[in-house]
Formats: C-alpha cells, sequence, structure tokens
C-alpha cells in the first residue's frame, strides 16, 4: 500500500484543529458562564488586565484564555497594543442571549454530551437506548438557551405567516398543541402572541413540564385553562372536542421513537382544515447534501442524544436528526396527510407543514 504523504501531513492538520477546537469549546464553555464574553461585547479593544478588573476575573488566566480564542478567530488580537477585541457580528452570536444566531448555549450542550460518554458507549454495543431523562441535566437548559432566541425571533414574524390563515384562525380563538414542549419555551410565545387561543405543552419529561409551568409564571401567565402543560407522549396527549387548529413538533419530531404514532395521533387530533407545523433543523434527503459544518455538528448531536433517545422508546424507530424533508413527509403520508412542504428557513432550522 503507497501512502500519500502529502495527504498524510493535511489530514494531521485536519486533527490538531479539531482538537484545538475541542479544548477551546471547553474554554468558550468557561468564558461564557463567567461573563467573559458580554464583557468584551461593545468594549473595544482590551488587555488582558483590564478585563480582569472588568470581569474580577485573574489575569494570569486571562492571558492564556484569550490568547486561545484569538488562535480560533473568536477574537481579535492587536500585537502593536497588546489588546484583544471581540468584534461585534461575533459578539451577536457569543453575547447576545436575544440574538437569533446566539450559540454560546452550544458549549454547555458539549459539557453535557461529554458528560455521558462512557453511558453512550455502552449503548453502542448493546445497541440500548439512552432516554433524555438519562442525560447530563445541563443539556436541558442549554437545549432550551440555544433554540429559544431562534423561536422569538421567527415563530410569529415568519413562521407562521408561512402556513395558510394559520395566524388568522389563531387570533380569534383556536387550540394548539406544541407536542415535545420541553421547557416551554415555543409554548410560551405561541400564548403570549394569540391570548385568545388555548395552547397545550406536552411532554413526556415531568422535570420539563414542572419547569415550564415555572417558565410561564415567570413570564406572567397563568397556568391554567387557557395555558396549561402536562406530561405525555406524542402518540397520546389529550385532544378537544372539536381538535387541534394547529399541532407543533418544534425540534422534536426525530426525538420520537414511533415518529409514525406520532404523526396518526396528529392527524386524528386536527381539525380538518388543521395544520402540523414541523421545525427541524436544516438538513438535504442525501447524506452528501449534509457532509457540512452543520451537518456535521447536527449528526454529532444526533448520535448522542436524538438517536438513543428514540432508541430508548417504544417502537425504537431512529428517524435521526438530519433525516431531511422527503424522509420527514413520507412518514406524514403514511399517516393520512395530504399535503407536505417546506415553508420557511432561518440559519439552522427549516420549517415543515403538513395538512389533512
Amino acid at each position: 500500500m503507497s501512502i500519500d504523504e502529502q495527504k498524510v501531513e493535511r489530514f494531521v492538520g485536519q486533527v490538531v484543529g479539531d482538537l484545538g477546537a475541542t479544548v477551546s469549546t471547553a474554554l468558550a464553555h468557561i468564558g461564557a458562564r463567567l461573563g467573559l464574553y458580554r464583557a468584551m461585547a461593545g468594549a473595544g479593544p482590551l488587555t488582558p488586565g483590564e478585563l480582569a478588573r472588568r470581569t474580577g476575573v485573574h489575569e494570569r488566566y486571562l492571558r492564556e484564555w484569550l490568547a486561545d480564542q484569538a488562535a480560533g478567530g473568536y477574537v481579535e488580537y492587536d500585537p502593536a497594543r497588546g489588546t484583544y477585541e471581540l468584534p461585534p457580528e461575533h459578539a451577536l452570536v457569543l453575547a447576545d442571549e436575544d440574538s437569533p444566531v446566539h450559540l454560546a448555549p452550544g458549549f454547555e450542550q458539549m459539557a453535557a454530551v461529554w458528560a455521558i460518554e462512557e453511558k453512550l458507549r455502552s449503548a453502542f454495543r448493546s445497541g440500548d437506548g439512552v432516554g433524555w431523562h438519562e442525560q447530563s441535566p445541563g443539556l436541558f437548559g442549554s437545549t432550551e438557551a440555544i433554540f429559544a432566541p431562534a423561536y422569538r425571533t421567527h415563530l410569529v414574524g415568519s413562521w407562521l405567516p408561512a402556513l395558510d390563515g394559520v395566524q388568522a384562525k389563531l387570533r380569534e380563538g383556536g387550540h394548539v398543541a406544541d407536542v415535545g414542549c420541553g421547557h416551554g419555551a415555543s409554548t410560551i410565545l405561541l400564548a403570549q402572541a394569540f391570548p385568545n387561543a388555548t395552547v397545550s405543552g406536552f411532554d413526556y419529561h415531568d422535570a420539563s413540564v414542572r419547569t415550564a409551568r415555572r417558565r410561564a409564571a415567570g413570564a406572567g401567565l397563568d397556568v391554567g385553562d387557557r395555558l396549561r402543560f402536562e406530561v405525555a407522549d406524542a402518540s397520546g396527549y389529550p385532544a378537544p372536542g372539536d381538535g387541534y387548529d394547529l399541532i407543533c413538533f418544534f425540534d422534536a419530531l426525530h426525538d420520537f421513537g414511533d415518529p409514525l404514532s406520532a404523526a396518526v395521533h396528529a392527524r386524528e387530533s386536527l381539525v380538518e382544515d388543521g395544520a402540523v407545523m414541523l421545525v427541524e433543523i436544516r438538513s438535504g434527503d442525501r447524506i452528501e447534501d449534509n457532509l457540512n459544518p452543520l451537518g456535521r455538528l447536527a449528526y454529532g448531536m444526533s448520535t448522542f442524544v436524538c438517536t438513543p433517545h428514540a432508541l430508548s422508546q417504544q417502537g425504537g424507530f431512529a428517524l435521526g436528526g438530519q433525516a431531511g424533508p422527503a424522509a420527514i413527509g413520507e412518514i406524514f403520508e403514511k399517516a393520512g396527510f395530504t399535503r407536505f412542504r417546506k415553508v420557511a428557513e432561518a440559519p439552522i432550522h427549516q420549517v415543515l407543514e403538513a395538512r389533512p
């Protein structure tokens, strides 16, 4: 076997880059938790000493941390002045919690998935699942934090308007189900945007449902007849007598062990002219369509979180986090839906609509 030495050298460089990115992710998590990015946002060029005074963090650690961040391109270094600066474009991603491209919670997600590496290694051998409730607790809040800004930015402003007639119906009243609601970020937004509608959030994870109720109370909403959160799975949540006008799956369908049963239950729970809205990570229909940075991240999270959770559930059908619209559309066609289309896209999301 002949060896291409240049190919070896290129791949060594790639792996060194990946190792550097991995350790820098851990350092970025520390920086986010210590408020270093927030302290740098809008501050202009700072020396390590100036950042230390702003944050109360020891300067010697900051000198190493800032050099790592500059090597990774997260901050900019001025060698003439010995200063570091967080560009405003990077601050949107690292420091602004209201930005639709705020990704700093992803660093905590990485810490959470590393925490179950041994458990997942065992599952690789056995084929058993690892349920959401078995994940590191840090995953729950970080997942909410990384998706919520996109929901706040796009859900009411562009995603719902892409569904014909849905907004008008919800302004008058109607019933909405948010299935796999987690901590309720999307459910609360729907309840706030449509005060005449009845909005129900369902999740199998009782701890998440309790958190969602607290989040709603913190947002000034009463959990009662118009807004409720209940423990229920995707194939067994209750429906009002006349059915739901809108059923939503926010970054959830690919986590279900039996997505077909979930789709069938949605079809049975809808009013005749109702709609299903599915929000999923952007993906193509073929593996080769997804061999890019977003696909790499999504396949990785699918391996650590989505696929193990689906395998832990009844049905054991693991759709995967990069299944693509065609595979999801096939499921809804089998469930009795006659119309399925992509209606919107955002930086990391795609929005799909199914109609009876």
